[in-house]
């Protein structure tokens, strides 16, 4: 007998568009393994989600950048055909800010933690972030918000180059335009660059310390904070492979406890008051050993079930238990357990696992999600690759005309072969 309450259904809230976004399906799988019925809002045609078989039934998501009140009238229209008081569980950051202001407007058609409306916004905002760490004493690297182009210029001659750009609220930046969320800048020309483009970003630019990636630097700690505040489920990992490498997502983690990453996990949560899921970025100094908070994310982070421990229990479903008023079972925690995303670290997935592995899409007892995935996978990373190709090896060439009897073929000069430029090596690649 399941210990989750399947009289309750779950619907999962992801507004972004990245249809390889594997947490959404851990979150499906998670629940629905456990009897849960599970609805998902989010894009359904671009996603090997819809083919899980945990999934009751997809529900068109908001467009990229709704306002919260489109935002709201898409969930009360989900929450119309699931018929009764669901577990609400956003995905993305955009989510999760909406639906903390939106708590008392959803309610009783969804469960959500019990917290200040506006606290998932601003742990997820860059710039207030750093300060709730400077007064909760949470190292976090040294962070300057300039307020004109040369003060930008300027903030790089302060901190050292390179420095670390970010957006202060990434979910707002508008996908196509050219701009990421965070990339590291090396000259006072290309922090004085991205300044100018602050209003096509949507929020301010931060200009961050640098802190050089490395093995056994990059941490992570996923965490439920109960009704009471005490954390839940979840734990501490390692980093042992990103994608893009050294600034990207988890491709590979490891379960690896550390009890001061978990210290200042309850130390920050505890003082701000917060309930719920949450995910939150280290890195630790190759210098001093001292752990940095990068990002606090308030969702699930995307490997969450790599801290699923003895009792099957994990972040996710210690929401759901925790919401319906159900006891969260006392499991064991099984460090050295593994987490890897196939398509971003196949070869990982392939080494051995003494200690327990969880891949992201391959599930024996859900194995369409992972032919949709491969499918899909193939068919972006070809694109990629045409795109990078140069125009002409791109375009047909036409059929070279045959030489008359007698004559000799004349030969441009550019026909013949040349030694590649560096671009076109890159392209070529």
């Amino acid at each position: 007998m399941s210990l989750l309450d399947s009289r309750v259904p779950a619907v999962l809230l992801r507004i972004d568009r990245n249809p390889f976004h594997h947490g959404t399906l851990g979150a499906v799988r998670s629940l629905g393994r456990a009897g849960v019925e599970v609805h998902v809002v989010a894009d359904s045609m671009a996603s090997p989600v819809h083919a899980s078989r945990f999934v009751r039934q997809m529900h068109l998501p908001p467009a990229p950048g709704a306002s919260t009140r489109e935002i709201a009238t898409v969930l009360h229209r989900v929450a119309a055909v699931v018929g009764r008081p669901a577990v609400l569980i956003p995905m993305d950051d955009a989510g999760a800010i909406a639906a903390g202001l939106l708590r008392e407007d959803l309610a009783p058609a969804y469960l959500l933690p019990r917290q200040p409306g506006t606290l998932p916004g601003r742990v997820a905002d860059k710039a207030q972030l750093a300060g709730m760490c400077a007064a909760t004493g949470v190292p976090h690297p040294v962070t300057l918000v300039p307020d004109s182009a040369e003060d930008a210029a300027a903030a790089t001659r302060r901190l050292g180059l390179p420095v670390v750009a970010k957006w202060s609220r990434p979910w707002l930046v508008p996908a196509g335009i050219g701009l990421r969320s965070t990339v590291l800048v090396h000259s006072a020309r290309e922090a004085r660059e991205l300044y100018l483009r602050t209003g096509e970003a949507g929020s301010p630019l931060l200009l961050q310390a640098y802190l050089p990636p490395g093995p056994g630097l990059d941490w992570f700690f996923h965490g439920y904070a109960d009704h009471a505040g005490v954390l839940r489920a979840g734990g501490s990992g390692n980093k042992q492979l990103a994608w893009p490498r050294g600034a990207g997502l988890t491709a590979a983690g490891r379960w690896t406890p550390d009890p001061e990453v978990r210290a200042l996990a309850e130390r920050l949560t505890g003082e701000l008051g917060y309930r719920g899921i949450f995910d939150l970025d280290f890195r630790r100094c190759g210098h001093t050993g001292r752990y940095h908070l990068l990002d606090f994310n308030p969702r699930p982070g995307a490997q969450f079930r790599l801290f699923s421990d003895s009792a099957g229990l994990d972040v996710v479903r210690a929401l759901h238990l925790d919401l319906t008023d159900r006891p969260l079972p006392a499991g064991v925690p099984l460090p050295g357990r593994e987490f890897v995303v196939e398509n971003y670290a196949p070869l990982n997935a392939l080494r051995p696992a003494p200690r327990g592995r969880e891949l992201a899409w391959h599930a024996p007892d859900d194995p369409a999600p992972g032919r949709v995935m491969w499918a899909l996978w193939a068919r972006h990373v070809t694109g990629r690759l045409a795109g990078r190709l140069p125009l002409r090896a791109r375009q047909a060439p036409s059929p070279a005309p045959r030489p008359r009897p007698g004559t000799v073929p004349r030969v441009n000069a550019r026909d013949l072969p040349h030694a590649l430029t560096d671009d076109e090596k890159a392209s070529s690649c």
